[in-house]
């Protein structure tokens, strides 16, 4: 038996009055996620603990089997796994990004965050942006390193966690009161717009319309992570499919396979076939047990506001991964089990993450189904399935 996970990050909602009242997964044509829920179980599963914030590296975590509130010590420094960066156990990692602030002629703490991903940046154009900021700013006890688009990261020697918040929370917000308190922190984020803002690359990008990448944004802060390895775990040998640092270092921390896809990327029109190809190469003709497929695209889409471009990201996902994935292994003749699922809600209303459970889809290649059911958020609470203890979905993805 062979198993799949297809994660659409964020891609679970709330009801949107202009869509009829009905989620962006309502909404969407997903005819492969309809035609397999009808053969399979659909549910809700709650992958945030209690009490902890509803991030894609608690989710993630959770959903790979992993309790976050025994294996969770920060978001960036699981990206500093997947960049490469080694950390002692004193360094403190924090989660840099490259935002776009309102460049009104105000103080800085006057600013408004407009973009937290400043136009989703090229790679390129960010690292020759973080490069001016490290030329600036670093030092033996800040060191800065490029990830890739907006995502980045800051090595604190001998630092501290610190509260920090992030970016995605607060867009459209005046930034002063979401700013650190720790006073080097501040006054570096405070210093990155000086330095980036006239920057020749922000000029060009604002000559071409697009949102400049001005300002640092610290959050996520972090120490040495310790996770244990997934083939121990589960007597399985795992595989991950991410465009993102994020997944990238989970899989590193656990000990799976990072595979790198060509026009991966993260965004709307990232590489949904070359990631459907690679999945199917990894289980059928490297001798893999598990792929986790990781899509970025529903949550990119929700932080943005749009439900247009999140609809489009969940059809792309439907055709261009589900569907691949399905008749390759059917083509192959392979016995698989497909789980099918967000790691958080990114709800349009409030463009960022919240701690509703969120909708699966549990397909077996053996055991098909004879329902009647769609899946979304309202027919997979109407199921009456629910699965309180987000690691519990592993368990019952690898039941039988």
């Amino acid at each position: 038996m062979k198993y799949i996970v297809v994660l659409g990050d964020g891609m679970a909602d709330e009801p949107i009055k202009e869509l009829g009242s009905q989620t962006p997964l309502e909404y969407a044509d997903t005819p492969m996620m309809d035609e397999l829920a009808a053969k399979s179980e659909i549910g809700l599963v709650h992958t945030i603990p209690d009490g902890m914030s509803p991030g894609s590296d608690t989710a993630n975590l959770s959903v790979l089997g992993y309790n976050p509130k025994k294996y969770y010590t920060g978001r960036s420094p699981l990206e500093a796994l997947s960049i490469g960066v080694p950390m002692k156990e004193t360094d403190i990692a924090i989660r840099c990004n490259l935002v776009t602030v309102s460049e009104e002629h105000v103080p800085y703490e006057e600013q408004k965050i407009l973009d937290h991903s400043s136009g989703e940046i090229s790679t390129k154009d960010a690292a020759e942006l973080l490069d001016a900021v490290q030329k600036e700013l670093g030092s033996s006890v800040f060191r800065y390193y490029t990830g890739i688009s907006y995502r980045h990261l800051l090595i604190w020697d001998k630092g501290e966690v610190v509260e920090l918040t992030p970016p995605h929370d607060v867009l459209g917000q005046t930034i002063g009161q979401y700013l650190p308190k720790e006073e080097q922190l501040r006054e570096m984020m405070k210093k990155s717009y000086d330095i980036l803002k006239d920057h020749p690359i922000n000029a060009a990008r604002k000559q071409k319309g697009l949102n400049p990448a001005n300002s640092i944004w610290f959050w996520g802060a972090g120490t040495k992570p310790c996770l244990s390895s997934f083939e121990e775990k589960n007597h399985l040998k795992g595989a991950m499919i991410s465009a993102v640092d994020l997944l990238k270092g989970i899989a590193v921390g656990t000990g799976m396979k990072n595979i790198h896809v060509d026009g991966a990327d993260g965004t709307l029109h990232t590489n949904y076939e070359g990631k459907a190809d690679a999945a199917i190469d990894v289980l059928t003709k490297e001798g893999y047990d598990f792929v986790y497929i990781h899509v970025e695209a529903p949550d990119e889409m929700g932080h943005q506001g749009s439900a247009e471009r999140k609809i489009q990201a969940i059809q792309f996902l439907d055709e261009k991964v589900i569907r691949r994935v399905k008749e390759g292994m059917d083509k192959r003749k392979e016995d698989y089990r497909m789980l099918v699922l967000p790691d958080h809600p990114t709800p349009i209303c409030v463009r960022t993450h919240t701690s509703s459970p969120v909708p699966y889809l549990l397909y077996d290649s053996t055991d098909e189904q004879n329902r009647t059911w769609k899946y979304n958020e309202k027919e997979a609470k109407a199921s009456g399935n629910y699965i309180a203890d987000g690691p519990g979905i592993m368990e019952k993805l690898f039941s039988k």
